[in-house]
């Protein structure tokens, strides 16, 4: 008796199973996990508290024998359960740190409330495609598919990433039923129908739907959740794996119960010991202008307001017809529009924002004296750029005559920021920062080019054709086509893009010693239809690089794709390089998640929307290390070795990033030093777990060398 106390009071407990002991501290919670069946490994345990001034989770894997740890855990009472695929969550427990808990898992009844904890992806592969046999499509008089979509890979396309899947899931509960707020319909394509209509993204939905075929789209997607309501159900996912249980989770909320977020920033992607311990930043789109600001060290959550220049700088759209959730209330009302956020070497951070009016000044137009506008003419623009320094608490808006989305800066002596228009406009810009800072010139300080190919292949641009002109030998060739993704080369300093669409390319820009009269292009599409392709693959969103110049990108065929340039055996220029020259470049991955019903092709029902290389090991899988998030799975993806390792977000049920970064606190402590940041980035929060108020969350992921290291 005596000899138990002395190990209860040592934080070293033996379970009634007879389990080995769980050591914890007197900041931690650990015990064993046990259902009806045994210990229960692979299923997370899961510790939240509303004591701090902003609502802190903890979550962790079990490992084989059940046993769990929760590390570090700040001061409070906390509610702790478990979830895990085959069960139903358990009842919450009452604990605090340096408690040993033991914790019974809840098998679930049946198969049909196992599966209510499905990723979104696993519910999505019900989704029935039209048949291959059906394409090209015949219009509303034929098969009621767009004549557009020539082929079921177009459609696909559409239906992931560069229309449905674009901002929020699809196969999560709040899509995967009809919410009995919108009324009673006639049929299931009628509520489709309406359904999509409400909400202020009701008009940008109903032409994403107008260009897939709206009657047969409808009816596919009406299909699909009466097959659920009928009792369909996907697989099962697998548990956590190996290393996947070693994940520490935790989260804060931030923002408020209307506000989304497009991503976060912790550091600088350059070096990822700026801003070590510091605040993290979200960018909330056209949601709010109120910045939300993370404080992890002191859970607080506070936010600074972007401003904008012209007071006549417009706002979101009203809501096209009311919402089952927030019926006729318009709750977005941002005039900055802001996007990407980025830290610079100095620590302030760097945002794409609309700071006016679309009209752009004289200096961006036709007979201006300004480098990049004799070369191409630029009359409006989308957005541009701003920044905050967290010092003085002062904004800096920028104009830019080129429209900005993301943002990345070069390793350069001018911490040159280069950047993406998103989809539209055919040019890249950049500012160099150092000049700006010299000269506070905005005009001076920014510049933009063409995507011009050298077709003639004399390795300097001259005089070219235009997009719609055959390919001439005697002169270069400009593509048309505005990056989405932008990313810079470590290795070279080349630039590098994504251009959305079908098959869908990327873009390698040179700037040469005076851009923009300097800059070349090499363009190189998606291995789609190309028999020297060993995977077909298509249409990317995102995408980043590696040291080795090694460019990863995410595409809508359900594939993590990377282009290596080195591997090209042709000629990069000259008129025969105009997209499919270099097959062997590519390498395809497909997703883990299920295939949509009707696709054969390789792929997956997950549809990523961006992606970000780990350069400098900032989590603990290697230097390089090539992340996806995960948009229906519920997770980041990791591609270690050629194989997936899953970073499973459980709760609340719906994680759904846009970005993430790495940063690195203190190079000294391990694995709790470092570790990836990301946030709930869904337009959509209260599709999320929980339901109307529930608030985008930050994300820090940590990987432990084991799962029950403290």
């Amino acid at each position: 008796m005596k000899a138990m106390k002395v190990l209860f009071f040592l934080g070293i407990a033996a379970t009634a199973s007879a389990q080995p002991a769980v050591r914890i501290g007197n900041t931690d919670i650990g015990g064993v996990v046990t259902s009806a069946k045994g210990p229960e490994a692979g299923v997370w345990v899961i510790a939240e508290t509303r004591d701090l001034p902003t609502k802190f989770a903890r979550i962790v894997v079990t490992e084989g024998r059940g046993r769990y740890l929760l590390p570090d855990l700040p001061k409070a009472n906390y509610e702790v359960w478990v979830r895990g695929y085959g069960l139903v969550d358990s009842p919450k427990v009452q604990a605090v740190p340096g408690k040993i808990v033991n914790l019974t898992a809840v098998v679930a009844p049946d198969a049909r409330a196992a599966a209510q904890y499905y990723p979104a992806s696993y519910w999505y592969s019900l989704l029935k495609v039209p048949d291959k046999s059906e394409f090209p499509g015949t219009g509303p008089d034929g098969n009621g598919i767009s004549p557009g979509l020539k082929t079921q890979a177009q459609f696909v396309e559409l239906i992931k990433t560069d229309s449905c899947w674009s901002c929020h899931q699809l196969g999560n509960q709040a899509t995967r039923e009809i919410p009995k707020a919108l009324g009673s319909f006639d049929s299931p394509a009628k509520a489709w129908e309406r359904r999509i209509q409400s909400g202020q993204a009701g008009g940008n939905m109903l032409g994403g739907i107008g260009r897939i075929g709206k009657d047969r789209a409808l009816a596919m997607f009406a299909d699909w959740t009466s097959r659920i309501e009928a009792g369909e159900l996907p697989p099962a996912p697998p548990r956590p794996q190996g290393v996947e249980r070693n994940v520490v989770i935790t989260e804060w909320d931030w923002a408020g119960p209307k506000a989304y977020l497009h991503d976060e920033i912790a550091t600088d992607k350059r070096n990822p010991r700026v801003n070590a311990n510091g605040l993290i930043y979200g960018a909330p789109e056209l949601s709010t202008d109120s910045i939300p600001v993370l404080d992890p060290v002191r859970h607080t959550a506070t936010h600074v307001k972007m401003p904008v220049r012209d007071p006549k700088t417009p706002g979101p759209d009203k809501p096209l017809k009311s919402s089952p959730y927030w019926g006729d209330e318009a709750i977005w009302d941002s005039q900055a529009n802001m996007h990407n956020p980025m830290f610079d070497e100095r620590g302030r951070v760097w945002f794409t924002s609309v700071i006016r009016p679309p009209e752009n000044p004289d200096y961006c137009k036709e007979g201006s004296s300004h480098p990049s506008a004799r070369l191409f003419p630029l009359h409006r623009s989308s957005r541009q750029l701003a920044f905050f320094d967290p010092g003085t608490q002062q904004f800096t808006l920028i104009d830019t005559c080129f429209s900005t989305h993301h943002l990345q800066f070069a390793e350069d002596a001018n911490h040159t920021l280069w950047t993406s228009s998103g989809g539209g406009g055919d040019v890249v810009g950049w500012l160099n920062t150092k000049m700006f800072e010299e000269t506070h010139d905005e005009a001076k300080s920014q510049g933009w080019t063409a995507l011009i190919l050298d077709t003639n292949g004399n390795g300097r641009r001259d005089a070219y054709v235009e997009p719609d002109q055959p390919v001439d030998p005697t002169k270069d060739k400009r593509i048309s086509g505005a990056f989405y993704g932008v990313t810079v080369s470590p290795a070279d300093g080349t630039i590098w893009g994504s251009i959305l669409g079908f098959p869908g390319r990327i873009v390698r820009l040179n700037p040469g010693a005076h851009p923009p009269e300097t800059t070349l292009a090499e363009v190189y599409e998606l291995p789609w239809n190309n028999p020297k392709a060993p995977v077909q693959g298509f249409s990317p969103r995102g995408l980043d690089i590696d040291t080795n110049g090694v460019v990863w990108t995410v595409l809508a065929s359900g594939h993590f794709a990377s282009f290596d340039r080195r591997k090209c055996k042709g000629p990069l220029n000259g008129p025969t390089a105009t997209g499919q020259h270099c097959p062997e470049g590519w390498t395809l991955y497909p997703f883990p998640a299920p295939q949509l019903k009707g696709v054969t092709d390789s792929g997956s029902a997950e549809a990523s929307y961006y992606d970000w290389v780990d350069q400098h090991d900032t989590f603990g899988l290697g230097r390089n290390l090539p992340i996806a998030t995960g948009n229906g799975e519920d997770a980041l993806m990791a591609l270690v070795n050629g194989k997936f390792v899953t970073l499973r977000v459980p709760y609340p049920i719906g994680f759904f990033a846009k970005g993430m970064d790495g940063r690195i606190d203190d190079a000294k402590a391990g694995w709790k030093g470092k570790g990836l940041w990301s946030t709930y980035a869904t337009r959509a929060m209260f599709h999320v777990e929980g339901g109307k108020g529930t608030m985008s969350k930050v994300v820090h992921f940590q990987l432990r060398p084991d799962p029950l290291a403290r």
